[in-house]
């Protein structure tokens, strides 16, 4: 191709580009005084948020008793102003009609959920405190409460969630779910922000876990690597589009643990202090107490185990 013949194509490719056609279904829609989401700011706001809850561990602040509480109160203002702008361009990002976007409005509502958020943040690091107690105690080869809060993947995923939860029950958009995909993309451990899970709640390895919007996890339960708690199909609408916001994905009880691999579909419930095997594939009730294990089978002449 000679020098002449590359503005003609560029030129030709430019238009393509530019049919609104091509590109209506992948196009955002919003004006300069409308800001988009920033991944790298919200990564800013998961690393002052952790710094908070996890003193000493994260960033440069001493953990002196003089001086604790000042670094904690400018990380605090710092987390203000930053998850202000992000939760503003949240709301932008999810309304509707960008022509009748009263931006004063946003602003106001930004900075009152984000206030709520910051409010939240004892309670907060408190839960983070029992999933970090449930992982110690339920790992012999952890050797001490730091070691998990500072390397474990299961705790990085678990804090995105909870802090990806915190702020979709404040109605935010878009924002819980990059932060819960930022987890999901640094450990390999998909947890959406919209199930609801209790207190000392751990995931042993962790990579290869899925955890449903709609699931439901109760207190001290633990879940193995490969575990999905999934939906086991999608009611469709007219037009044949999956229904959105029905519940279908697992209830896990309380005390319960579900070893490495295996599969639970649909809505149904996982009864309290039950144990599930591992590569077990589960669509049906399970009664308190239970244990579900594979059953065993012959191929090929080998003789397969229970599970666990």
């Amino acid at each position: 191709m000679s020098r002449l013949e590359y503005p003609r194509a560029l030129k030709k490719t430019i238009e393509a580009l530019s049919e609104e056609k091509s590109y209506h279904s992948v196009c955002h829609r919003h004006y300069p005084d409308q800001p988009m989401p920033s991944v790298a700011v919200m990564k800013e706001i998961v690393d002052l948020v952790r710094e908070i809850i996890f003193p000493g561990y994260f960033g440069n602040s001493p953990t002196r008793p003089g001086s604790v509480q000042y670094y904690i109160g400018v990380n605090v203002e710092l987390l203000y102003e930053k998850m202000r702008q992000q939760v503003f361009a949240g709301l932008c990002f999810g309304c509707q009609d960008a022509d009748k976007f009263e931006v004063s409005d946003a602003k106001q509502q930004a900075a009152r959920v984000t206030v709520r958020f910051i409010e939240q943040l004892p309670e907060l690091r408190y839960l983070l405190s029992t999933d970090v107690e449930a992982a110690f105690l339920g790992d012999p080869a952890a050797q001490s409460s730091a070691e998990v809060i500072f390397c474990y993947p299961a705790i990085r995923a678990i804090t995105n969630y909870r802090i990806a939860h915190a702020l979709l029950e404040l109605k935010v958009p878009l924002i819980p779910r990059i932060i819960s995909e930022m987890a999901h993309s640094e450990t390999g451990i998909d947890i959406h922000p919209r199930a609801k899970i209790g207190k000392s709640f751990t995931i042993d390895h962790g990579t290869g876990v899925v955890i449903g919007a709609t699931s439901i996890i109760g207190d001290n339960v633990k879940i193995y690597q490969g575990v999905t708690l999934g939906a086991k199909s999608f009611p469709l609408d007219e037009k044949g589009n999956p229904i959105k916001g029905i519940a279908r994905h697992p209830i896990v009880e309380d005390n319960v643990i579900i070893y490495a691999q295996a599969t639970i579909l649909g809505r149904i419930t996982i009864g309290a202090n039950s144990v599930i095997g591992g590569n077990v594939w589960i669509t049906s009730d399970v009664a308190p107490n239970s244990k579900v294990l594979q059953e065993r089978f012959r191929f090929g002449g080998f003789m397969g185990g229970e599970g666990i």
